[in-house]
């Protein structure tokens, strides 16, 4: 079996949660902390960086 048939869906999982969190990021205002690192944890670090942007990093209203 192809390496990159095991690794796509995985690939295009992280691509499509960085751009909605990066979507996410643009449109808030205030961050639970500096928006500059939330920006470089969800570009830096792979699927997870999202993932904690969406739990800890956006303020609720």
């Amino acid at each position: 079996m192809n390496v990159f048939s095991l690794l796509a869906p995985l690939i295009i999982l992280e691509a499509v949660l960085a751009i909605v969190a990066l979507i996410a990021w643009f449109k808030t205002d205030e961050t639970n902390g500096p928006r500059w690192l939330w920006l470089v944890i969800i570009l830096l670090i792979q699927i997870i960086g999202p993932i904690l942007f969406f739990i800890f990093g956006r303020r609720q209203q």
